[in-house]
Formats: structure tokens, sequence, C-alpha cells
């Protein structure tokens, strides 16, 4: 196998049609249901999958089939069935739906707005993950130009994954048949510690997402009238959130904890010391501000295993500007608590929601409505033969050994598969490295990670067929 040619097959590629491609996915503005609830009528989504589906149909791929399945008024789904020497099946997974634009992007950027600037595209949607659909096709397209055999692979490219992936289960059933029983998954929306070697994903935080509302009068009144004789909405709603958040600390109650696994804990070690102050300098901080601990270790695993609390949303707040000399009537609060991998995120929905509404201070009116939750992810044991495709790979295409890590954030979908294909393996990788800074200002992709985890990918598919054999 020659990796350089492979590698160079794919480089060309990027940049004489994977990049322009993306560009123009960049300009549209194909936000995810939850974000644009009027997306048929906008009709960005369907532009974004026609682009995508078009050039992935276009890829010179023996015996490739394509298909938009879209089922009843759910999202799109783009589906992608190559034959191979073997029967056994690998699943490679992206998306195409993006997060809103946000404020805060540098004057010569913008969310729809392609840039290339040092290597970089600039632009919401292309790290996260447009690029993903391109990438595997890619993968595949290099392999049988170089003359590379590899296993039957299934592609599928989902229009919701920002929305929690709300119709992906329908679809994994509604084409169980045609999709089969995968022995490696490979998924593409995830992140990196860098962009020197091939990252894998080893876990992945569940989340619980919710509307905390606290009301304690039918309307505004005077607050040099009301003062001191009613409670501040705003008073009680933190006085909430200190039973889940130390407000000095910001450990989170036991309720939602867990005992980390001592391998996980090894992992993070190597990643301290492949990082250094990587692990927190990545981060836009103002001049001053310090991260929560000095213990680089301690960091990863609050990033990767540890719950942590987020205000996201607020309403019932006027502007600086706005606001009056008013004891407002209502605080409501949008939360998200990001969970560890292994805690049942049903059953932490309940109970954030039964610590939040019991016994409230001063009577007053206490709702927390659940408005989604997300399963985390442990990956399963890594099995010799993928540790070593990693490895190779790594190696062969960033000229550095793998390295392995757990994300923060979730991908529901991933821990929907690890429950159906119990015995499959895991691919969890992805390009969000180093101020990518996905669903935030100036969302870049770092073209030349791209291009190297697209060949990494092709090694790793060949490397699958020499185990499971033709």
């Amino acid at each position: 196998m020659s990796a350089d040619a492979l590698s160079d097959f794919v480089d060309q590629t990027w940049d004489e049609e994977i990049v322009p491609t993306l560009e123009r996915y960049i300009e549209i503005p194909n936000e995810s249901p939850a974000f644009d609830p009027d997306w048929r009528e906008h009709g960005h989504m369907d532009r974004a999958v026609k682009l995508i589906a078009e050039w992935c149909g276009r890829r010179a791929i023996e015996g490739l089939k394509l298909e938009v399945v879209q089922v009843d008024d759910r999202t799109p789904l783009i589906f992608m069935e190559i034959p191979g020497k073997s029967d056994r099946t690998v699943l490679l997974y992206g998306h195409l739906d993006k997060q809103p634009p946000m404020t805060g992007w540098d004057p010569d950027l913008g969310p729809w707005k392609p840039v290339i600037r040092d290597g970089k595209l600039y632009g919401r949607g292309g790290a996260d993950d447009g690029y993903a659909a391109f990438a595997s096709v890619t993968a595949l397209e290099a392999l049988q130009r170089e003359g590379i055999p590899h296993a039957r692979c299934v592609v599928l490219i989902e229009a919701c994954e920002e929305s929690g992936s709300t119709d992906l289960p329908f679809y994994v059933e509604h084409l169980a048949e045609r999709i089969g029983s995968p022995d490696l998954v490979v998924c593409l929306d995830s992140g990196c510690g860098n962009y020197d070697q091939l990252w894998s994903t080893t876990s992945l935080r569940g989340m619980v997402g919710g509307a905390l509302s606290v009301e304690l009068l039918s309307e505004g009144v005077h607050s040099g009238d009301g003062t001191g004789i009613v409670a501040s909405s705003f008073r009680v709603a933190r006085r909430l959130l200190d039973r889940i958040e130390d407000p000095d600390t910001g450990v989170i109650v036991d309720d939602f904890q867990v005992e980390i696994p001592e391998e996980r804990v090894a992992q993070a070690r190597v990643v301290a010391e492949v990082l250094g102050s990587e692990v927190w300098d990545k981060f836009p901080l103002l001049p001053g501000v310090k991260p929560l601990t000095d213990d680089l270790v301690e960091l990863i695993l609050n990033r990767t295993w540890r719950p942590a609390l987020a205000v996201v949303g607020a309403d019932g707040l006027p502007s600086v500007q706005e606001g009056g000399n008013v004891l407002r009537p209502l605080t409501r609060l949008k939360l998200s608590l990001r969970l560890p991998p292994t805690l049942d995120c049903e059953k932490a929905s309940a109970r954030l929601k039964e610590i939040l509404e019991a016994d409230p201070p001063y009577g007053a009116h206490v709702t927390f409505e659940v408005e989604g939750d997300a399963p985390g992810w442990n990956a399963p044991p890594l099995a010799p033969w993928l540790e070593d495709a990693l490895q190779g790979a790594s190696k062969a295409t960033f000229g550095r050994e793998a390295c392995f890590m757990g994300e923060g954030g979730s991908i529901p979908f991933i821990g929907m598969l690890g429950e159906k294909f119990p015995e499959a393996q895991f691919v969890i990788t992805g390009v969000l490295g180093p101020k990518s800074n996905a669903h935030g200002p100036n969302e870049f992709l770092h073209i030349a990670t791209g291009k190297r985890l697209t060949a990494s990918v092709a090694l790793i598919l060949a490397k699958h067929l020499e185990h499971v054999g033709a």
C-alpha cells in the first residue's frame, strides 16, 4: 500500500473539489430544526442536501448507490452504500445541519461567509461537520483508485444532529436491513487535541437541557416598594442553582457524579503531557483570567468525565439599557448540565427536576421543564488490530503517533449505536481542534487536518478488511 500516493490523491481532491464545494455549503444557512422551525419553507436544508448528494454521486466509486431518504415530515438523510470485498460492514457517519449564526464574528468573517486564511476555512458548519460526507467518500475513492480493497461501507449523513438527532433513531430502524450489522463505526463529528496527530475519542459526555422558571409576582412592581418584602426571582433562582452546583468551586453534587475508570485517568495523564498548557490556553480567555485549576489532568477529567452546569439563556431580564427600577415578576433560565459518559441521562433528567422543584424558597412558583437529554458514551475496549490501525494511520499521515482522549460534548447517535451494536468497534474523530470554535463565532476548519484525517480513514478501512478477511 502506498500511503504517499493515496495522500497525494486526497490532497488534490481537497484542493480542487472539496474546499470549493465546502465554500458553497458554508453559504447555505441550513440551521438545524431546533433553531429554524420553518426549515421546510426556507429550503436551506434541501439546498445543502442537494449540494452534498450531487457531489458524492459524481465520484468514481464502483457500485456506489446514493439515495436521499425522507419520510413524512422528518428531516432528510443521505444514505450511501458501497459494496466491497467483504460483506462485513463499516458504517461512516456525519451530519450537514448547522448551529445558529451566533454573534461576535470578526468584522471580515461571518457564519455564511466562507473565508480562507492561514490554511483555515472559516464559516459555520465546515468543521462541524459538513466536511464529513466529502471526507468519507473521498477516502473510499482513494482506496479504489489505488487498487486497495475495503469491506462493504454504508455512509449516513443526517440533518438534525444539532437538534439532538431526533430523527436518526427512526431512520436507523427504517433502514435496518439495508444498513446491516456494522462491526466498525467511523464518526467524523468529534474533536482533536491538536492538529499534529490523529485523535480518537474514547468517551462523550451526556447532557440534560431545560428551562428553570421562577415566579413570585403576577406583574412587576417598583423596586423601592417591593424589595425587602418580596424576594427577587433572580436570587431564588441562584439558590436553586446552588442545590446543583457549588457556587465557589463549580463542583456538581454527588447525584450526578460517577467513578472515573482508571484507564481514562491514565489516558488523561498522557494527553496532559502531549498538550501541556494547550489544554486550557486554546480558549479565548481575557487577560488575567485563569482556568479552574493548574492541574492539567484534573482539567481534562473535568471536561470529559465530570458533570458541569452552564446557564445558556435567559428570559425576563431586560437589557442593561432598558432595565428600570422594577422588581421583576419572573426569571427564566435555560440550563445545560453536562453529564458523565456512563450516567443514565433519563434518570439524571428526573433527578434534576426533582431537586430544583422541591420545597421552593418563599413558596415561589418553580418549574423545570426538561427540553431534551442525550446519553453519554464510553468506548468499548479497543481491539488490538484497531489500535495498530490507528497508530499506523497517524504515523503515515501526520508523522506522529495517535492519541486517545474523551470529549466534553455529546453525539447522541454514538450512544444509540453502542447499544444497538454492542460488538462494534468505534473510531470517533474529527477536525475540531484548538480555537476552531464550533457553535461559536469564527468557527473554522483546519484544511491540512481535514486532508490527513481523510487519508487516515482510508488507511483504517484498508486495515479493517485485512482484519476481517476478504
